[in-house]
């Protein structure tokens, strides 16, 4: 069937957020408000980007190449730093009699620090740019790793994840943020395929080496030294090589458009089709944002080095300190549980977090004893299908879900609904229970390889491709929600991760092949929420539109 091309103006009922045009001929983009649209190999942009030298979406490949890397090297990092204690437990427990039920209720403080801390820290992002929390993050990480290395007591290996657990939570919302502050959103799945990938390589990696560490002469405490020595880098390379990414757009839009002639819009009841990315007309852009008078900004002139690497970068509406700003934008943040989307991407992420509580239990607490009598760097090699896995689905949820809502959005002409992606889903729902199912019954009966394997390395495809396609679908349902909407991802999904990690034991002790059984029936049912999300998510959207629309008034209004 030949492709349409889709009509240049757009029913202002059906301007929605997660709707947007990503093809459009060159007669429709003439009605652009801004003139014509800027598009990449046929492609409009969104954002669309400006004129202005600091405008993030206007960095060289190369740059951008580098700052994905760097931020993606934090999330590796902090992964690996907060999945690497139980590696050390054999070691501890031999030299200090410290039990593994301890390093449980460690588990569960990382997660609970994790969780909250992205709360309790997400203002700061608005409020004085995105620099500060991964400088903050790595100082929570170097705490909480040289106190590990200097653990003597129970007390320690728990409240050591606390400063770990914070460490991490840098990589739950912020890191996401800053990527999409550079990509385009045809770009999200890419962007958050990278993130999820460094996620993965860092949750894998971490206990793989830190077998290693635990069995060499080093001992276990240099696991605690070397994530210390690691933390330290960090902060080094992000003082002086991470630039700041926050940038005021629609300020900078609004005082552009202040300074030109109004272009005609016709009837008033069409939008321009630039606008379908957020679902936010420019008349409802005005209505929200700061009054242009208060603040004088020169966007023009390129910002110095020692600028874009300012240890903070003021909002335009920061007054003072911000403390009451940020009070205020802590309990606005409550609101975004009151979202479909954030809930669906908050229970795919936690279902993946659930699964690794218990098959890294199981691995640690059976695979050690008969039949396998594995050492620790034997229990450390069953990372590495994980991670093989892991990085298949990172590929599959990431790169190819891109091109994939492409080919969907030429056929529905030209526009992209959010729910494109979680076709994709399918699959995951397929081999995610399989493999919660041949390692918990091959753990269950003694089976060596390669069964076992085979379901790590479908665990680990899930890990990869769930979180990856729910995080996204979340990003495109509310482009300008992004942190706001990760943070209610990390509280939702840690908090289950935490629950769980308490229960593990427990359940297990029911029976191995069993509770395997079970947790493969509930990744089924949590994953398969896929399809009314697919039937009834744009439904949500239409329905949640204008609380979203309140949401980002409010927010970006505090403090006039």
């Amino acid at each position: 069937m030949a492709v349409q091309s889709p009509p240049a103006v757009i029913d202002i009922d059906e301007v929605l957020p997660g709707t947007r045009c990503v093809f459009i001929d060159e007669s429709a983009s003439s009605n652009s408000a801004n003139g014509l649209l800027q598009k990449h190999d046929g492609i409009v942009l969104v954002p669309q980007p400006t004129a202005s030298p600091n405008d993030p979406l206007n960095w060289s490949l190369w740059r951008k190449a580098w700052h994905t890397a760097l931020v993606c090297f934090a999330v590796a990092l902090t992964a690996a730093t907060s999945n690497v204690a139980g590696s050390a437990s054999t070691g501890v427990n031999e030299e200090y009699g410290i039990s593994y039920d301890v390093f449980n209720t460690g588990a569960g403080v990382l997660f609970l620090a994790i969780g909250y801390w992205t709360l309790l820290s997400s203002p700061a992002v608005h409020l004085y740019g995105r620099r500060i929390l991964y400088l903050v993050g790595a100082t929570w990480g170097l705490i909480g790793n040289i106190w590990f290395g200097r653990l003597t007591t129970s007390a320690d290996a728990i409240w050591t994840q606390l400063f770990v657990g914070a460490s991490e939570s840098v990589a739950e919302a912020v890191v996401q943020l800053s990527l999409l502050d550079i990509w385009f959103e045809h770009q999200n799945g890419t962007s958050m395929g990278l993130y999820t990938l460094a996620t993965s390589v860092g949750t894998y990696l971490g206990p793989l080496v830190g077998g290693y560490i635990a069995d060499s002469n080093l001992g276990w405490r240099w696991i605690g030294y070397l994530g210390a020595i690691m933390s330290a880098f960090n902060f080094v390379l992000f003082y002086f090589g991470l630039e700041e990414t926050a940038f005021p757009r629609e300020r900078y839009q609004r005082d552009n458009r202040a300074t030109t002639a109004p272009t005609p819009m016709g009837d008033e009841k069409t939008a321009n089709v630039a606008d379908v990315s957020t679902g936010v007309s420019d008349e409802e852009a005005a209505a929200r944002a700061p009054d242009a008078d208060q603040f004088s900004i020169n966007f023009t002139r390129p910002k110095s080095y020692w600028q874009r690497i300012a240890l903070i970068t003021p909002a335009p509406n920061l007054r003072g300190i911000g403390a009451k700003q940020y009070i205020g934008r802590l309990w606005h943040t409550l609101r975004i549980f009151t979202f479909p989307a954030v809930w669906f991407a908050g229970l795919q992420w936690g279902m993946q977090n659930i699964a690794l509580s218990f098959y890294l239990t199981l691995e640690e607490d059976y695979w050690t004893d008969d039949p396998w009598d594995y050492s620790d760097v034997a229990v450390s090699n069953m990372n590495i299908p994980c991670l093989i896995g892991s990085i298949i689905g990172c590929f599959y949820g990431g790169y190819l879900s891109d091109l994939f809502v492409l080919w969907a959005s030429r056929r529905n002409r030209g526009i992209q609904e959010a729910e494109f992606r979680l076709y994709l889903m399918f699959l995951c729902v397929v081999i995610f229970p399989t493999g919660m199912w041949l390692f918990g019954i091959g753990s269950a009966k003694g089976w060596d390889w390669p069964v076992p394997y085979v379901g790590l390395g479908f665990i680990g495809f899930g890990y990869g491709c769930a979180g990856d396609l729910s995080l996204t679908y979340l990003a495109d349902c509310y482009p300008d929600m992004v942190l706001e909407g990760m943070v209610g991802v990390a509280v939702i999904n840690n908090t289950l991760a935490m629950i769980f990690t308490f229960v593990a034991s427990y359940w297990l002790d029911t029976g191995v092949q069993d509770t395997f059984i079970e947790l493969g029936v509930v990744g089924f049912v949590i994953l398969m929420l896929s399809v009314p999300m697919i039937i009834w998510g744009k439904r949500a959207r239409r329905w949640t539109k204008q609380r979203y629309l309140n949401f980002l008034e409010i927010r970006d209004g505090m403090g006039h």
